[in-house]
């Protein structure tokens, strides 16, 4: 794996396509057999929050550095629509994971499926998801990557750098920061303190939408 000052950095984010938080509390379901939460139907669901975040440091680290930025979800169809979003958003391609077998997966489950994915794409400098998924707000799948992975990780990142193989990390703590260094390649989870994600363009939009 490569990377480092001036040299290309291939970027992927783990996303996850979630119920949108600001629809109202009453219009949410719940079956009772399945014990499942069933989102309104008339309101599209959206990328966790986090992750968003995550998308644009990647999209930072690709303007700085270049390389290449690639999306991995895990999930059915509609799970399609986070990664056309992300897409849109500037990335250069989206990978969904989708099988009946990976429905209800726990978080050790989504961890080693998103592992081996990542595996099997090869080349890959950083690894980047948010602190935690807003639906269930566990914050374990990434450090769960990491650790198949046998690579570093460092979590709820508040800033990032990357120099000479290495990525320095302000990692949020009580009261303020601790900085870390580690070699890559590396995984980290960012918090929404790291960036203002960007809004999609019309032209990712379109580019997006030719995409599959």
């Amino acid at each position: 794996m490569e990377g480092g000052h001036g040299v290309p950095l291939n970027t992927i984010v783990c996303i996850k396509q979630v119920p949108d938080w600001e629809a109202p509390a009453d219009t949410f379901k719940i079956d009772p057999e399945q014990k499942k939460v069933i989102p309104p139907p008339n309101i599209d669901p959206r990328i966790s929050l986090f992750d968003e975040h995550a998308i644009e440091a990647a999209l930072q680290i690709r303007e700085k550095h270049g390389g290449k930025v690639t999306i991995v979800s895990l999930g059915p169809d509609f799970a399609q629509r986070a990664i056309k979003q992300a897409v849109a958003m500037g990335a250069d391609e989206g990978i969904l994971l989708k099988d009946p077998a990976f429905e209800d997966s726990d978080t050790y489950a989504t961890a080693y499926i998103l592992a081996e994915a990542i595996k099997k794409i090869g080349a890959c400098d950083v690894i980047l998801c948010g602190r935690q998924a807003a639906d269930w707000d566990v914050g374990q799948v990434g450090l769960g990557i990491a650790e198949l992975l046998g690579i570093p990780c460092v979590s709820i990142a508040q800033k990032l750098e990357i120099q000479d193989n290495k990525v320095t990390v302000e990692r949020l703590v009580e009261g303020g920061y601790d900085v870390i260094e580690v070699d890559l390649p590396a995984l980290i989870t960012v918090s929404n303190e790291i960036n203002k994600p960007r809004y999609p363009t019309l032209r990712g939009i379109m580019a997006a939408g030719k995409k599959q």
